[in-house]
């Protein structure tokens, strides 16, 4: 029997999942720098799920706070501003969206391979693996480093740790998840198995080694929680013993997570047996589904998921819209976005036309 192929970005979820993300008024939003995307999943109603993918090269660390958006991509971290007008006069859907985020700005950071993004006031912290450390983005250099591991000893691109993830807490970097540690061009890859560590920045001192590639560490209430992405466990430091409780056991390879109101979101990734980074992982075997993982955060209980069918088998980061049911956002990789004018007065969308200006 002949069975038509799936469409693009075809996904199965759990059958409260909309209902879920309807009652929260959240919208989620994923970057997958294996697809090249940026997708919003949001609720259309409490049955069903409806996606937007929009294109952004090698998309990774996303950062959120109000009104603004920022996105790392292969070389570049771009800006975005929400504005609901142009959200509301969308011209292919009009009254559709609640918010439509706009390119404004992009930084030219270079091949730094930036990981994780955070916004503190008015300051946006990078996760510079290439480089080994946290850097702000300004307009000024491809990027200011402002703390490395003590361990480091000089800022060169040679990804000597694999830095990848750091946690704020009030306002300030506290916690970073690291590969190795090790100070030799791409040190950790050797022992990336069972070599991972979780520094505390303020005091640069390793508080818990021996981890199963650590990624995205978050400071929920007073506590540290993280995942070990080669053992599939989301876990909380024990800072006393150096060490750490395991709170879930995942079916696969973990990464990206954020917590709204009761639960927690986390991103399963597939592997790729080909992969020089993954392929050799004992969870390699176990990880054959990619999507979202939805736990209650009290119980620490999984209570619905999101699975990709195609087209998406790696994600990166997973973020909530806070009061969003049906956001969107314009790449700058399509031309479509040129033709959004937001002013201080009022809203334009461009219309095109066949004059022709000459250049004298």
């Amino acid at each position: 029997m002949n069975t038509k192929p799936l469409p693009p970005f075809s996904c199965t979820y759990s059958p409260n999942v909309p209902e879920l993300l309807r009652q929260l008024n959240i919208t989620l939003a994923i970057s997958t720098y294996q697809a090249g995307k940026v997708i919003f999943i949001s609720a259309v109603d409490d049955e069903n799920l409806i996606q937007l993918p929009r294109n952004f090269k090698k998309a990774m660390g996303m950062a959120f706070k109000p009104g603004k958006m920022a996105i790392a991509v292969q070389d570049e971290v771009i800006v975005l501003a929400n504005s609901e007008q142009m959200a509301r006069t969308y011209p292919p859907k009009p009254n559709v969206y609640d918010a439509l985020y706009l390119p404004r700005a992009t930084y030219y950071t270079g091949h730094v391979d930036l990981h994780d993004l955070d916004w503190e006031g008015e300051d946006l912290w990078a996760v510079n693996t290439r480089f080994s450390c946290l850097a702000r983005i300004t307009d000024s250099f491809s990027f200011e480093p402002l703390w490395k591991p003590d361990f480091i000893t000089e800022l060169v691109p040679e990804d000597r740790c694999h830095l990848n993830g750091v946690a704020f807490k009030k306002g300030k970097p506290k916690y970073v998840s690291a590969l190795g540690k090790t100070n030799s061009k791409e040190g950790w890859r050797p022992g990336k198995a069972n070599g991972g560590i979780i520094i505390d920045v303020e005091s640069n001192k390793v508080i818990c080694e021996n981890l199963a590639m650590p990624h995205s560490p978050r400071v929920y209430g007073e506590e540290l929680y993280f995942l070990l992405s080669a053992d599939g466990q989301l876990v909380k430091l024990d800072q006393k013993k150096e060490s750490y409780e395991i709170m879930h056991s995942f079916d696969g390879y973990v990464r990206g997570m954020s917590k709204y109101d009761d639960y927690l979101f986390v991103g399963l990734s597939k592997i790729r047996k080909k992969s020089s980074s993954f392929g050799d992982l004992p969870i390699a075997e176990k990880s054959v589904k990619c999507g979202i993982d939805i736990l209650h955060f009290p119980t620490m209980s999984k209570v619905a998921q999101i699975q990709y069918q195609t087209s998406v088998e790696e994600l990166y980061d997973v973020k909530i819209l806070e009061d969003m049911s049906r956001p969107n956002v314009l790449s700058t990789l399509k031309e479509d976005f040129r033709k959004a004018l937001v002013i201080p007065e009022g809203t334009y969308w461009a219309k095109e036309t066949n004059q022709q200006t000459n250049n004298l």
